[in-house]
């Protein structure tokens, strides 16, 4: 038998912490103060609903009345009439037969992919598909095809070529990094030719793309397709928390039996579940908001580009700006958070392309002085060019 020390057990986290502190990838968190005053340019709240006093008052409503959690799992105790009232708007909404609430978009986007294919099923899947998506990809035990980006070509290559009669093409609608959009009309076509589901996170794009921000898969006509599914996540444009997968009835139904991050998982609170309810109904009410967050994205981008910086086209709501090196972005980050102005900063592994940036995301509710202050201190922090 070996024997060994128990104390030097993890010593090889000590080595790759070094190492990631060496590469200038080190990450740490920073907790806010409920004060906090800063201009927020890294948060997902598109729409500006999260602090909004009628979705947070109905939060608060909801706890009183339903309690701090939902004290099981959705097919136990976990599913209340607010739940059931949620996923009836969510898909009439989206024009999807159907929706299923989970806790998170990432739970929802793990149910999706690894529900929908398993072994003997071919999966065909951008490259820059979100982290949930991939570990998707790896539990469902199917045969996995990375494509280029955005690359239609090559997915209907993927999919004519396949040796399993089962498909399953996946994408985001909006991808997270540089806000581009996936050629979801294109995408659809080669699927109808080849026989394939098309599944489509619309994380990004819900509450921001189309007229009304009723998505990008609604927007590209895709909405209540036979072999089209969507998730989305609830923690962006509704300024809650939680995710949902819609589509047809069917395919929920398989979720409800077969999904394992649905049927082990505890269901989303009822406070989430309430305050998502009612940012959908302000967005239904308020359907300008998807396109004020649209054109301060392009303001921004505007000004920025105007300003010498290498920014990304946005097609919804998020903008990033390109930086020399992974420790230039970090002591860009923290200079503009400093000045009072917070930006994400998106580094390697996190970026596939191994470019560092500055993630923006302009929300619906930003102010021109608020937009002034966001290209000043963007500018004025900047690395040497």
């Amino acid at each position: 038998m070996t024997t060994g020390n128990p104390d030097a057990v993890f010593d090889w986290i000590d080595a790759r912490a070094q190492a990631r502190q060496e590469a200038g990838l080190a990450r740490q968190l920073r907790p806010r103060a409920a004060g906090w005053d800063a201009l927020d340019l890294a948060s997902n709240d598109y729409l500006g609903l999260s602090r909004d006093k009628r979705v947070a008052g109905a939060a608060a409503a909801a706890a009183l009345k339903w309690g701090a959690g939902s004290t099981g799992s959705r097919l136990v105790t976990g599913s209340t009439e607010l739940h059931t009232e949620l996923e009836l708007e969510l898909a009439s909404f989206c024009g999807m037969q159907a929706a299923l609430v989970f806790s998170s978009g990432f739970m929802a986007n793990l149910a999706a992919v690894a529900a929908l294919t398993g072994p003997g099923t071919a999966i065909v899947a951008d490259k820059l598909i979100h982290a949930s998506l991939i570990d998707g990809t790896r539990l469902s035990k199917a045969d996995v095809a990375v494509m280029g980006h955005c690359d239609v070509a090559s997915v209907a290559k993927a999919l004519s070529t396949r040796k399993h009669e089962r498909a399953l093409v996946v994408t985001d609608s909006v991808f997270s990094v540089d806000g581009d959009l996936a050629p979801l009309p294109q995408l659809a076509e080669a699927c109808g030719r080849y026989g394939a589901g098309l599944l489509v996170d619309d994380a990004h794009g819900f509450g921001v793309i189309g007229d009304e921000g009723k998505g990008a898969v609604h927007d590209a006509g895709l909405a209540g397709a036979p072999n089209v599914v969507m998730t989305m996540t609830l923690s962006k444009s509704l300024g809650a928390q939680g995710g949902a997968i819609l589509g047809p009835r069917r395919v929920i139904k398989h979720m409800i039996d077969s999904a394992r991050s649905f049927i082990f998982d505890t269901g989303l609170a009822p406070s989430s579940v309430a305050s998502a309810l009612t940012a959908l109904r302000v967005l239904k009410e308020e359907p300008q908001l998807a396109g004020q967050a649209r054109a301060n994205a392009l303001e921004l981008t505007e000004r920025l580009t105007a300003a010498g910086f290498r920014v990304s086209t946005p097609t919804a709501a998020v903008v990033s700006v390109q930086a020399p090196s992974p420790e230039a972005a970090v002591a860009w980050a923290n200079d503009c958070r400093t000045a009072g102005v917070v930006v994400g900063c998106f580094r390697p592994p996190s970026v596939p392309d191994q470019i560092s940036r500055l993630r923006l995301t302009a929300r619906a509710d930003l102010s021109p002085a608020d937009l002034d202050r966001a290209v000043d201190v963007i500018t004025r922090t900047a690395p040497a060019r």
